[in-house]
């Protein structure tokens, strides 16, 4: 596993395979990289493959007019976008041009609005997303943070990268009208698209208005062609007027043209993957949280943000379900106000799901009991529900789904809201898994299953009274084995409370040890803002429409 231990976040697929690495056996299964596995459809990578001699051997055209074409998608007007090989070229040109001295942001998220300024000698004021919540960031907070430090730039990664928070938009334009007289404010919307609590969460409306907010998007991630290499950013016409004119010529490929030229015709296409992904997602917290010790924290990217049990080190869990199931999952240990301990899970399809679901629970507990199996009971509805979103408030008010997650949750007090899923686990029916029979023993030797394993009681059922050939059923529930009978990696016998580690005693951190250039007073109350008028808008077009800088609908 030595392709782990560099510097970077992990090696990438293509390295994996070059170093043989198959999972005893097994194809691999990523859970790493952001994805979107039912867009772009089969008959899309059909047209590609069919047009691949031209695509390779052939100069794409300019990026004016890969812009105007993406532009028109959207109904933005060119002249308030940007276009790069990637969000990250984009980060390194606003770096570079318009961070001058200093730059707040949220930890932990996207690694490069942290590296990137570093490497440049600015100073980075990390503001530590506070455990406690649920990693939400409280609005108020985080610009009195900004005040006290001084810092002349802000950074927002919404929903954030990797737990996948999200503040509202009406609580998004708040910070930006209370941090008005710094030098930039970016809005990362890289994974909105994915985000279902509102109907109108972006803010591109307002930053093509404001001199300067930036507003970031990643298409690889909302398509997962994260080989193509293709981003955008929107701002007032004179902001992006300045990143175009420092970005290199010929920045965009002939893979990145063809792709923006076909999402005309299959954008219901793309509507529906996002549908999918939303309802996969919902499936795959639950499931996650149904394994005893984990925490898994509610999100609106394509991806899951969980806590494994107490003392187990997640880069041995990485490594144990690469080796032994062909599973790659994201440890996050090397981004900066997380630990070993966190994960970020991308959402996939439920066969992926399950094989990740057998090896956390093998690898963990010693046995794939806890590896819960595809209908045991129904998902929640995807039905709209009163915030016109399909599916969202149905799933707030599934049993253990904290109520701060609702579409009303995401506000200004966000963070006294957004609260980690706790589930306590549910046995099956016996009907609907008969080979999941075996409990582990309550002390069984430290990461070994044994040889046969106790059959555990199974859950009862009695018939309702009077309900003849469709009697109801009372399920009776047999005690349960508790967490701490369970074997886990890295356990140490109790040694009473530890003492808090520096991280857990502040929830600031800055790279730049400097004295604070002005301490000026909590700022009011941000106030809320009348929000846009609900509606339904087609996906890759869910923007608010203002009277200036946005397409009429003449020229649409």
């Amino acid at each position: 596993m030595e392709l782990f231990r560099g510097t970077a976040p992990s090696p990438s697929f293509l390295a994996l395979h070059r170093a043989g690495l198959t999972g005893g056996g097994q194809e691999l299964v990523d859970f790493r990289v952001p994805c979107n596995p039912y867009f772009p459809t089969p008959a899309m990578f059909a047209v590609m493959a069919v047009r691949l001699r031209d695509i390779l051997t052939s100069y794409p055209s300019s990026a004016e007019t890969i812009t105007a074409e993406l532009a028109d998608v959207l109904g933005l007007r060119p002249q308030t976008m940007a276009m790069g090989n990637g969000s990250t070229e984009l980060i390194t040109w606003i770096d570079h041009l318009l961070v001058k001295e200093s730059l707040a942001v949220p930890i932990p998220t996207f690694g490069r609005w942290t590296d990137q300024p570093m490497e440049t000698g600015k100073r980075v004021d990390m503001f530590q997303l506070p455990e406690m919540s649920g990693f939400a960031l409280d609005p108020n907070a985080f610009v009195a943070f900004v005040r006290s430090r001084g810092s002349r730039a802000a950074v927002i990664c919404n929903p954030n990268n990797p737990d996948g928070g999200l503040l509202s938009r009406r609580a998004v334009i708040g910070i930006m009208d209370a941090l008005a007289d710094l030098d930039l404010i970016v809005i990362d919307e890289s994974f909105l698209e994915f985000a279902d609590a509102e109907a109108y969460p972006s803010v591109v409306d307002e930053a093509v208005l404001r001199p300067n907010v930036i507003v970031l998007r990643g298409l690889g991630k909302n398509f997962g062609l994260h080989g193509v290499r293709f981003g955008y950013l929107v701002a007032h016409p004179a902001l992006a007027a300045q990143i175009r004119s420092r970005l290199p010529k010929g920045n965009l490929n002939s893979f990145a043209e063809v792709i923006v030229f076909m999402l005309k015709r299959y954008r219901q296409e793309y509507a529906e993957s996002l549908r999918m992904i939303g309802r996969d997602r919902q499936l795959m917290t639950t499931q996650l949280a149904g394994l005893p010790g984990v925490t898994v924290y509610p999100s609106q990217g394509n991806f899951v943000f969980v806590k494994l049990p107490g003392g187990t080190d997640g880069s041995w869990v990485r490594d144990q379900l690469l080796s032994q199931h062909g599973v790659l999952v994201r440890e996050c240990g090397n981004k900066l106000g997380s630990s070993s301990q966190f994960m970020r899970l991308v959402v996939r399809s439920q066969p992926d799901v399950q094989r990740l679901l057998t090896g956390l629970s093998t690898v963990l507990y010693g046995t794939s009991f806890y590896a819960p199996r595809v209908g045991w009971e129904q998902p929640p509805s995807l039905d709209a529900g009163p915030s016109g979103h399909a599916g969202y408030s149905d799933y707030a008010g599934y049993p253990g789904y904290a109520d701060g997650a609702s579409a009303s949750g995401y506000g200004v007090s966000a963070s006294a809201q957004r609260q980690p899923l706790d589930l306590p686990y549910q046995q099956p029916p016996a009907e609907l898994a008969p080979a999941y029979v075996a409990m582990p023993p309550a002390q069984p030797p430290l990461y070994q299953v044994p040889a046969v394993l106790p059959q555990p009681p199974m859950v009862q059922f009695q018939a309702a009274a009077g309900q003849g050939e469709a009697a109801g059923y009372d399920r009776v529930r047999p005690e349960e084995t508790t967490i701490e009978q369970l074997p886990v990696q890295g356990r140490q016998p109790d040694a009473g409370v530890p003492e808090p580690s520096p991280m857990e005693r502040t929830q600031t951190m800055t790279y730049d040890p400097a004295e604070p250039k002005a301490a000026v007073p909590d700022p009011a109350f941000l106030g809320e803002r009348a929000d846009d008028p609900m509606g339904q808008a087609p996906a890759l077009r869910r923007y608010p429409r203002p009277a200036a800088y946005l397409q009429d609908d003449s020229m649409a």
